[in-house]
């Protein structure tokens, strides 16, 4: 038997600190070689998209898929999570669970790459996900001073209440003196300059999973000391920050490498940026840990399928 579970069931279950463990551990695994990860594929269909997305994950007992439409102005996420001897373990409605799980994404990221000590954080985007990056940066990191910066005053403001953030007027007065510099938007040209980045910043660029869309300008991604991406197979498809500014891609290092003690930041001043597109690894990873939280609790509804 499976369970059902809906976005009201996510929301209540969803635990960030424990998604950002599982996340890790799903990556760590990926960089030793024992997990598996697709990059998302796309058909366009009259009017909207649909994509695709899937993975394997034997630490975690899992393998599974996330698939979702975008039509009509609105988005429908679901993941089907299996056992390793292919039962289906449960239907899960994921809108609020891929929020979580991208945020989680740039904590791991941040707790492993950013610099040493207390940190300003500067975050550009004051959207849906940006909430949950932000939840993830205060669960995985000692932040002395949270900035935001959004064009939209009114909502700018309404965001940095909300998350107990500064309210900033400009890009440039969230990143200059940051340590970790976060992009969560949707831009599709750079939304900050190369010389407003700290030395030896973290820089995440996670709004763009389009190969034409860039947050991140050239001068910024060619003057790294490193350039960490989430799967050198996905950044092939999807990263407009680095191939539209004509980056090697496969000089990049994967953060499961990285976790995994198989490969390693160089030392230097120069910034660093973290590439993060998206995985079916990382969903899968979200949902071991709604799924365990759920059956604890008694929620969500038992169905039959493929008996």
């Amino acid at each position: 038997m499976a369970l059902l579970l809906r976005e009201a069931d996510v929301e209540q279950l969803a635990d960030m600190a424990g998604v950002m463990d599982a996340v890790e551990a799903a990556m760590r695994d990926l960089g030793e070689g024992s997990a598996e990860n697709q990059p998302r594929r796309r058909v366009f269909p009259r009017g909207g998209v649909l994509n695709v997305m899937f993975a394997s994950w034997p630490g975690g007992g899992v393998s599974g898929l996330k698939t979702y439409t975008v039509a009509a102005g609105r988005a429908r996420f679901l993941v089907v999570l299996y056992d390793l001897e292919g039962a289906p373990l449960a239907l899960i409605e994921a809108d609020h669970m891929g929020s979580i799980r991208t945020g989680a994404a740039t904590g791991v990221a941040a707790r492993r790459l950013a610099p040493p000590g207390p940190k300003t954080v500067g975050v550009i985007g004051t959207g849906y996900q940006a909430r949950t990056q932000v939840l993830a940066l205060q669960q995985g990191l000692e932040i002395a001073e949270l900035r935001v910066f959004g064009r939209d005053a009114e909502r700018r403001n309404r965001f940095a209440s909300a998350v107990g953030a500064t309210p900033c007027a400009s890009a440039e007065e969230a990143v200059r003196g940051a340590q970790v510099v976060v992009t969560m938007t949707t831009s599709a040209t750079p939304v900050l300059e190369a010389p407003w980045v700290e030395p030896g910043a973290l820089v995440v660029a996670a709004g763009s999973n389009y190969p034409t869309r860039a947050e991140l300008p050239p001068e910024l991604v060619h003057g790294a000391r490193a350039v960490v991406v989430d799967q050198l197979e996905t950044a092939r498809l999807e990263s407009g920050d680095l191939l539209t500014a004509g980056y090697d891609v496969d000089s990049a290092i994967e953060l499961g490498a990285v976790l995994a003690g198989r490969a390693a930041v160089p030392e230097g001043t120069a910034p660093v940026v973290f590439e993060s597109h998206g995985m079916a690894l990382w969903d899968l990873a979200a949902a071991t840990i709604v799924l365990a939280a759920a059956r604890a609790a008694g929620v969500g509804e038992t169905i039959s399928l493929l008996d």
